[in-house]
């Protein structure tokens, strides 16, 4: 889509054509006319129009307005992404309303005032491009979608606690129910969460991932909501929200427990109304999105209304998954190292490997603090560490993998290396807070999104 933009106007009304294109020419520069609907098809099929002014009337004597809309409609099934603005006498301002219900954006009065179809038309330019940004969007998702379909699935298991899990991910994930997915961290909720969309309707829509407690507070709006250009300082464009250009699709809330009351007001306010309004815009925008929320939050805090709002949890908690920790499935801890085994074999030259009797023993006695995430972790090492075609229970090195060792009896490393010992520093908290975000990084002194930046830094 160009800058400018590319302005059709169709009217019966040579003046109305005149005055138009001499106006919006100087401010957008490609404007085209047409004095008859009829022609309107072939218009559209040879290249992009990002705002059309449609007469509701055309023809002496008519003002109905029944014409207006029925090429209104004509135009959206060419292209349902059409930003179609109505032009109208002062009489038929009720008719235009009408056409705004059947998908028109607006209405332009005649007589107009030009500085009020400017400002009607720039309005309708940046809607056009919100909608552009989205199917962009959408296509992408597509994209990955399809690229996925050949990708492992690692919700591995066959423990009934998991079977437990699946069952109610069948029964939920072709509805539209909001979903709220509590448990450790790295237990696979967000997983889970894919797997309710692939079970759901909005399969081939977006999903769409925000880690809420990764946001800072002053970009929270901005993010969700989308943002116009001036709105703010470096708001140098306009930007849709997380949540329109999740439209159609699903909306994933990873960490949604992290996040502060009064944030969780203002998410609550666009849940149930249903409508998002961009920072710095006064138009409310409807979306269409299914929500599946995630959070860490032991189910005694998730209730507790100093901690999370109760009006929020019953929004969000339709139905309701527990997933359970590693600790609790023991039978699917050597399936899953099995499955990752193989992944990082390959990953890493091809060479065919196995873990020993005693690795296993240790695998299976072990209680991952960590859950799956941790296991995936300890596996890629030993695969990348492990001299032989076995892998024994020195190459998985459980003891910095798991419980963090007493500060009284733990041996002082002697490696000095500054970037070895950030990463066993950052390994520790997060394994004495069980993977906890935030409080491993107030144990660090360090921001959420700090930690997050040397956790991929050190591939933890």
């Amino acid at each position: 889509m160009s800058k400018t933009g590319h302005i059709l106007i169709v009217d019966d009304d040579n003046d109305i054509l005149t005055a138009g294109r001499l106006l919006l020419r100087r401010q957008f520069g490609n404007v085209t006319t047409c004095v008859n609907p009829e022609y309107l098809p072939e218009i559209l099929d040879k290249g992009e129009v990002d705002v059309i002014l449609l007469d509701m009337n055309f023809g002496p004597g008519e003002s109905s307005g029944e014409q207006g809309l029925y090429w209104l409609k004509r135009i959206l099934e060419i292209d349902p992404e059409a930003v179609v603005v109505m032009i109208t006498a002062h009489g038929s301002v009720n008719t235009a309303v009408d056409a705004m219900k059947y998908g028109a954006t607006d209405f332009i009065a005649k007589p107009w005032q030009n500085e009020k179809v400017v400002a009607t038309i720039s309005a309708a330019l940046k809607l056009r491009q919100s909608r552009f940004e989205t199917v962009a969007l959408r296509q992408t998702n597509e994209e990955l979608i399809r690229d996925a379909v050949t990708l492992d699935n690692d919700i591995i298991g066959e423990s009934s606690q998991l079977k437990s899990v699946l069952d109610i991910v069948r029964r939920a994930g072709p509805t539209d129910a909001n979903v709220l997915i509590l448990g450790e961290n790295g237990t696979g909720k967000e997983l889970i969460a894919h797997e309710l969309h692939r079970h759901s309707a909005r399969a081939h829509q977006v999903f769409q991932s925000i880690d809420m407690g990764a946001i800072s507070e002053s970009l929270f709006e901005s993010e969700l909501f989308g943002h116009r250009k001036g709105s703010f300082t470096d708001a140098n464009e306009d930007r849709i929200g997380r949540i329109l250009a999740a439209n159609g699709g699903t909306l994933f809330l990873d960490e949604i427990g992290n996040l502060p009351l009064h944030l969780q007001a203002k998410l609550l306010s666009v849940l149930e109304q249903r409508e998002v309004t961009a920072v710095g815009s006064n138009q409310a925008q409807p979306f269409d999105v299914r929500i599946v929320a995630a959070t860490n939050l032991p189910p005694n805090q998730l209730r507790n209304p100093e901690r999370f709002r109760t009006d929020l949890l019953f929004r969000l908690n339709t139905v309701e998954i527990s997933m359970p920790p590693l600790r609790e499935r023991v039978e699917d801890v050597m399936p899953i190292a099995e499955h990752y085994l193989a992944r990082f074999s390959r990953k890493y030259g091809g060479k065919t490997r196995k873990f020993s009797p005693a690795a296993e023993a240790a695998l299976i006695d072990y209680s991952w603090p960590g859950n799956v995430r941790a296991l995936r972790h300890a596996v890629e090492r030993a695969v990348i560490l492990a001299e032989g075609e076995q892998i024994g229970p020195h190459d998985l090195q459980l003891d910095y993998t798991g419980e963090m060792v007493q500060a009284d009896t733990q041996v002082m490393p002697t490696i000095f290396n500054l970037d070895h010992l950030e990463k066993e520093t950052i390994s520790k908290a997060l394994r004495k807070h069980g993977f906890n975000i935030s409080r491993a990084a107030a144990e660090l002194g360090l921001t959420r999104a700090s930690l997050y930046r040397r956790m991929e830094k050190h591939d933890l």
